[in-house]
């Protein structure tokens, strides 16, 4: 008996001893620690963020709450137009002055972070931003706090984890942790926040992210709920699909969805490409755009702030058609010019809005074209409010999953999947990239294509150069000597696209290096199997956390 059970004892130690080392060798016992770590500490400084706008609001408004189109309906002309400008001035230079770069980071800089290394999210750049974003909103400026929430949250992550050694993929993970917290403590969505982190940030669904940014996910969102309560961000009646010859409605309304978020880019895009040619000093940016929005306002306040307050009408069948089709009009200009200005804020809240808007004013029309079979107004505002910012920001699981737990609607699951997937499809055939990556492409930053074409272009021909050997290399390295004008030559700083380019036009098998300086004296060789081992290994690393 004693023989069995040790035999049974070596098999399950020779099952279970490679699977734990592995396991350890990730550093997934320190992941899980830190993710708890990050969770909380995200969700409570995500909650400071909130209280920080609610303050700057209260200094013009007198109200701290989300009901800012109501309060602001009854302050004098002068105030609704002097609240945004002198916060833009406020701004303005606090960018020129104190900001470097002049913009605030939002969701792009994360997956920027995510693709070129954490160390570009600096914990004091990431303060300012918030600052500067919370005066932003709190002054009325027409834009979503999620975005810069979830920049905040993983600049927190990625303080805390400087210097703590961790590998490459170890700090992806625990990034993406701190977006998923922030996205949880700010929707009171735990599992939106989990799917956001793993679809937007990190762009697969890995096993052993999994666990830690579930972990950090609903750290975030017990902390949340304990200060904010148990609730949904739009409380909303129960609504039900009245009929299922109402599915082509829906799909119809995913066609429109799609075309509001294509008209809601471009008008982004445009917006910011004439401000970037205005020629004033560039604090005064934010002070002009602060008085348009401010002229937008004093005919719509809805449009003034965060905006949840006139999504949360739409959703409640509180507007009357006219006044929604005005207001996507409204909500997209002054979204438009407060980002173009570059004050603080993000593009979720207000994707949300104008995706409200068309699904309540689509409902209307549908349902007096068919009285009798249409559903609510409401249940077609929660459609189009996936289906618009689903496809603004490219991620319709994840933005399916916010809805859900946004209006706690489940029970519209089959008909918000198609008007997503409709709008999500034909927004990538007609602009054919999310908002995220159109603002990283401006960057030269191209991620949709793929890592490999990221790599060849980051990747530089000092990192894989074999250096120059004084006995086998004399002849190069005498003092004067230069290459001759028929010699292919490459410098240091080309990148190894160059690289692979010159060894297949030239077909030789390694290429003389020279330094980038005037003098271009010779340092060493380019050789295309180590350039080519040099790109293999990089592109494995850049994938292997996907396979885990």
């Amino acid at each position: 008996m004693s023989a069995h059970i040790k035999r049974l004892h070596r098999i399950a130690y020779g099952w279970i001893e490679p699977n734990w080392r592995v396991f350890a060798s990730t550093r997934q016992p320190e992941l899980w620690l830190l993710a708890v770590v990050i969770g909380l500490g995200v969700a409570a400084v995500a909650i400071l963020f909130r209280l920080a706008i609610g303050a700057v609001q209260w200094v013009w408004l007198g109200d701290m709450s989300e009901q800012v189109a109501t309060a602001a309906a009854s302050m004098p002309w002068w105030v609704i137009l002097a609240a945004p400008t002198i916060g833009g001035l406020v701004v303005g230079l606090g960018l020129q002055y104190f900001h470097p770069g002049r913009r605030t980071g939002a969701v792009a800089d994360v997956i920027e972070a995510r693709v070129s290394g954490t160390e570009s999210l600096g914990l004091m750049s990431g303060i300012r931003s918030a600052i500067l974003t919370a005066i932003s909103l709190g002054s009325g400026a027409s834009a979503g706090r999620e975005g810069p929430i979830v920049h905040l949250g993983a600049t927190l992550a990625t303080a805390v984890t400087r210097g703590m050694g961790l590998p490459e993929t170890s700090r992806r993970t625990l990034l993406a942790c701190g977006v998923a917290s922030a996205v949880s403590a700010s929707f009171n969505a735990p599992i939106a926040g989990v799917l956001f982190a793993l679809e937007v940030i990190l762009g697969h669904y890995a096993t052993t992210a999994f666990v830690p940014i579930v972990i950090a996910s609903v750290c975030g969102t017990i902390l949340s709920r304990i200060w904010i309560g148990d609730v949904a961000a739009f409380e909303i009646p129960i609504y039900q699909i009245t009929s299922y010859l109402e599915f082509p409605a829906f799909f119809i309304l995913g066609i429109v969805s799609a075309l509001v978020a294509v008209i809601f880019q471009f008008s982004l895009i445009g917006t910011d490409f004439i401000a970037r040619r205005l020629t004033f000093p560039f604090f005064l940016r934010p002070v002009i755009g602060g008085f348009l929005v401010g002229l937008i306002a004093l005919w719509f306040p809805q449009v003034l702030g965060v905006g949840y307050e006139a999504t949360d009408q739409a959703l409640k069948q509180q507007l009357p058609l006219t006044l929604m089709l005005a207001l996507i009009v409204a909500k997209t200009a002054a979204t438009s010019i407060t980002l173009a200005s570059r004050f603080g804020g993000g593009i979720f809240s207000p994707a949300l809005y104008v995706g409200a808007m068309t699904g309540g004013a689509f409902g209307i029309i549908a349902a007096s074209a068919f009285p009798e079979m249409a559903s609510s107004q409401g249940l077609y505002a929660i459609l189009g409010m996936g289906a618009v910012s689903a496809a603004v920001l490219g991620a319709p699981i994840s933005t399916t999953m916010i809805v859900f737990e946004l209006t706690g609607g489940y029970g519209l699951t089959i008909a918000l999947l198609l008007t997503v997937s409709v709008a999500v499809g034909l927004n990538m055939a007609i602009h054919g990239r999310s908002y995220f990556h159109w603002q990283l492409e401006m960057r030269g930053l191209f991620v949709n294509v793929g890592p490999h074409k990221y790599l060849v272009q980051k990747v530089r021909v000092a990192e894989f150069l074999q250096p120059a050997n004084p006995e086998d290399d004399a002849e190069f390295l005498k003092d004067g000597f230069q290459f001759g004008e028929d010699v292919r030559v490459m410098t240091q700083t080309d990148t190894l696209e160059t690289a692979l380019r010159a060894f297949d036009e030239t077909g030789l098998a390694r290429i003389p290096v020279v330094s980038s300086g005037a003098n271009k004296s010779f340092v060493g060789w380019a050789i295309q199997v180590k350039a080519l081992a040099y790109f293999n290994d990089a592109l494995i690393d850049a994938n292997v956390e996907e396979h885990r």
